[in-house]
C-alpha cells in the first residue's frame, strides 16, 4: 500500500481546480473532492490548545516517513489522522460518505492547512458561513431565527 513513488493525483496549492472551499472557525477543512463543488467534504482540522502543542504537531508532521501515521487532536473531540503514503504524498481518511476515502495532499498544502491551528490564526470573514451551514443542515432549520 505504501510506495517510494506515487503517481496519484493529490491536492496542491498550485492546483488549477479550486479544491479548497475554506476553513471555518473550528478549523475544519472544507474541500471539493477532486475539485467538484457538488462533492463538498468537511475534514476535521488540527486543534492545538497551546503554542507548544501546535509546534509539536507541526514537528510530528514534518518527521513522518513513508508508512507512518500521525494522530492529532481535532475540534469537537475528533481526531485528525495523517498517513504518509509516499514521498510528498499524505492522506487524510474521510468516512462521511459511508465508505472510507483517502484525500491525498502534497506536503506544502497539508502543512498550510495545519498552520491554521496556530492560536493567532483567524478564518476569513466569508468562511464564517461554512460553519453556520453545517449547523443549519444538522438542525434542519435556519441557524438564526427570523424576528417576529
Amino acid at each position: 500500500m505504501f510506495s517510494e513513488l506515487s503517481l496519484a493525483p493529490r491536492y496542491r496549492l498550485d492546483d488549477v481546480s479550486p479544491w479548497l472551499k475554506g476553513i471555518d472557525p473550528l478549523r475544519r477543512y472544507w474541500i471539493c473532492a477532486n475539485g467538484d463543488p457538488r462533492a463538498m467534504r468537511v475534514l476535521p482540522g488540527l486543534s492545538a490548545q497551546s503554542v507548544e502543542a501546535f509546534k509539536q504537531a507541526i514537528w510530528g508532521f514534518r518527521s513522518l516517513t513513508i508508512g507512518q501515521e500521525l494522530a492529532l487532536p481535532a475540534g469537537m473531540s475528533d481526531r485528525l489522522t495523517i498517513y504518509c503514503v509516499a514521498e510528498n504524498c499524505y492522506a487524510i481518511a474521510d468516512s462521511s460518505t459511508g465508505a472510507e476515502v483517502w484525500h491525498l495532499f502534497d506536503a506544502e498544502s497539508l502543512e498550510s492547512l495545519l498552520l491554521t491551528a496556530h492560536p493567532d490564526w483567524q478564518c476569513a470573514p466569508e468562511h464564517l458561513n461554512l460553519g453556520r451551514s453545517l449547523l443549519t443542515a444538522a438542525w434542519g432549520q435556519a441557524a438564526v431565527p427570523k424576528a417576529a
